[in-house]
């Protein structure tokens, strides 16, 4: 059954900057039959949860949908009078993102439970039907605003990616729950908080701890307050999440510095279940707790769910739609070139784009930029978001004497488990414990230097217990004691601040970038790259889709004895330009299939055909194929042949 409402009256908001990024009339062909192979295949229908994209309609009116083999979901994008609002406005079948309760599967039984209880937590696979997909309009929504961003993402089954025994990535209640935790001055202490809370909640929630002015910024819209015709209502330039209201408690005064500890990877329920089991076990993150707000049902990270989007959404506060690291690697259409941020490590502060503001470049607003001594000194160690730190690992940009460096890493370098080199193959795994261990000697060497002053915004990645996760799975107990270890490195820094005399006067956040679901590795799945394995053109980042497409133009002189055809890529260049396809080849037949004429387009993409005095030009067809595009297939006036969706997908 389908229900169906007319958007035509409904002001819709489409993408915020248009840059080819979902399916416009071009690739209404090309689109469905990507999203029917993602579906319907064999590898489709074991591996695919559902495939999300923007759709621009020939009048130019936007909608969102989600389309799985149980249903589909459209909707639209309004601004509200607090950000934006979401009208559905078609379903067919079951609603795929009907589910979106934040609070499910919150703790390690729960999850296990909806597995089917497994003996081995190893096989803890849980079905779409028992997932939720929190805040899924606004998530995936906020994707496409970038021009980076997809025609397409593929959403797999929690259980369905890759080759190794733990992964994230997808929109499902599993792998988009972060802990999150408050701790020090300003904040409620020893509270389990019942809030919603979203990834891009956490850098409002710091300014306003830190006493940041109101600014006339960016709300979750785009539009400046001004715009919005309201006082300054924000403290970053643009700024998508709100100030976290429910873990504030003014009499307890306010911060001078930040430190976010973030524990990449870690599983909120595996956390949980750690607190409440082992009353011995990670200890200074107990004391952290304890001081501080817990929030009972984590955070919800960004769409995808994975490190480099998430780590700037929590560095930003902002979705990656907006701050355009949507993806560790995506494609950049106006280059033709794929990028790698996350395969890169280094350098990559010039990825995020110039409409949002970083929490160093906030800190340097407000407090001012340091001058070797005076002015606010920020640090990012090992951490993906890195644009306006002071010390950035990542930019290369270390602050300190590398000697003393040395010597603090050996100091500790005995901690590091055996376990990671007895157990893992490959010498990228066996560097587990080194990375984070050289990270902490930045961290202690940061404080205990008093040439400068102590950082009053320390934003600290521990990778080990992603690494562990990806390497074990996420309840298994290599990623257990990756925790532990990590515990130990946090009470190497709360130690080294309370030697300086600062511990009091520090506000702790601590947080991961995502969470992780346990794989079934057997299936060695990789859903995103069906459309291409299966011979059509794109470019896939997973789980991102970037199908090559043609924009073809038709006129018909006013005789309809002759037409000129235009074909062009239809991903424009840095210009605005879409720039021709020579040599495509234009099949022109009759409603029989009969053959009118075949013709090439030249240098400028164009060819012109004469049309036959009894045939009107309305009923013949049009098929064109171009190397390195997917081909076309048309009426004359403009219209597409392609899959009816609705009609293969749900009409039984």
């Amino acid at each position: 059954m389908t229900r169906s409402t007319s958007a035509h009256s409904i002001d819709c908001i489409g993408p915020e900057r248009p840059g080819g990024q979902g399916l416009d009339h071009n690739q209404e062909e090309s689109g469905n039959l990507a999203i029917h192979k993602l579906l319907t295949s064999a590898d489709g229908r074991e591996w695919t949860d559902f495939v999300a994209t923007a759709r621009q309609a020939r009048d130019g009116s936007w909608g969102y949908e989600a389309w799985a083999l149980r249903g589909m979901v459209r909707w639209v994008r309004q601004y509200g009078p607090r950000g934006y609002t979401y009208q559905v406005i078609e379903a067919a079948g079951e609603n795929p993102l009907e589910r979106q309760d934040h609070r499910a599967l919150n703790t390690l039984a729960e999850e296990l439970a909806a597995a089917g209880n497994p003996d081995d937590v190893q096989r803890a696979f849980v079905e779409p039907d028992a997932l939720t997909y929190p805040y899924a309009y606004e998530r995936i929504s906020q994707l496409f605003d970038s021009p980076n961003a997809p025609d397409l993402v593929v959403n797999p089954k929690s259980y369905a990616y890759g080759r190794q025994p733990g992964q994230h990535g997808a929109l499902d209640v599993i792998q988009s729950r972060s802990p999150l935790v408050f701790a020090g001055p300003g904040v409620r202490r020893g509270a389990v908080v019942e809030a919603e809370s979203k990834q891009v909640d956490i850098a409002p929630t710091v300014a306003r701890l830190m006493g940041f002015p109101l600014i006339d910024g960016k709300d979750q819209t785009g539009r400046a307050s001004s715009a919005r015709g309201v006082a300054p209502d924000v403290y970053m330039e643009r700024q998508d999440g709100r100030v976290l209201e429910e873990v504030l408690d003014p009499a307890n005064g306010r911060p001078e510095r930040v430190y976010i500890m973030l524990l990449d990877g870690q599983s909120h329920a595996e956390l949980r279940h750690r607190l409440e089991e082992d009353p011995d076990a990670i200890p200074n993150l107990r004391r952290l707790i304890a001081n501080g707000a817990m929030l009972e049902y984590g955070s919800i990270t960004n769409f995808p769910s994975i490190t480099w989007p998430s780590h700037n959404a929590i560095g930003t506060g902002a979705w990656c739609g907006h701050h355009d690291v949507v993806n560790p690697s995506y494609y950049l259409r106006e280059t033709r070139e794929t990028v790698s941020p996350q395969g890169q490590q280094f350098d990559t502060a010039r990825f995020v784009g110039p409409g949002v503001e970083t929490l160093y470049e906030a800190f340097h607003r407000v407090f001012g930029k340091w001058d070797g001594m005076a002015g606010a000194f920020t640090a990012s160690i090992n951490e993906p978001c890195t644009r306006g730190a002071d010390h950035a690992s990542l930019e290369r940009r270390l602050v300190g004497d590398r000697g003393e460096l040395i010597m603090l890493t050996k100091e500790t370098e005995h901690e590091i488990s055996p376990r990671w080199y007895n157990e893992l193959e490959g010498d990228g795994h066996k560097l587990q414990g080194q990375i984070d261990n050289r990270a902490l000697a930045q961290a202690r060497q940061l404080f205990l230097d008093e040439s400068h002053p102590a950082p009053i915004l320390t934003y600290h990645e521990f990778a080990q217990p992603d690494s562990s996760a990806h390497d074990y799975g996420p309840h298994h107990e290599g990623a257990r004691e990756a925790l532990d270890e990590t515990d130990v490195r946090i009470g190497h820094v709360l130690r080294t601040i309370e030697q300086r005399g600062l511990l009091e006067s520090t506000l702790f956040v601590v947080t991961t970038d995502h969470g992780m679901a346990t794989q079934d590795v057997s299936l060695r799945a990789n859903p995103a790259r069906i459309p291409q394995r299966d011979g059509m053109a794109a470019v896939t980042t997973e789980p991102l889709i970037y199908l090559r497409d043609l924009h073809v133009e038709v006129v018909v002189q006013r005789d309809g004895r002759t037409a000129q055809l235009t074909v062009l890529d239809n991903d424009a260049e840095a210009s605005g330009e879409k720039p021709p396809v020579a040599d495509a080849e234009i099949l022109v037949s009759d409603h029989r299939d009969g053959k009118v004429a075949r013709v090439i387009t030249d240098a400028n993409g164009v060819a012109g055909i004469s049309i036959p005095a009894d045939l009107e030009p309305a009923g013949l067809r049009l098929a064109i194929q171009a190397d390195g595009f997917n081909s076309r297939h048309m009426r004359m006036d403009g219209s597409n042949f392609a899959l009816n969706l609705r009609e293969v997908l749900y009409r039984r």
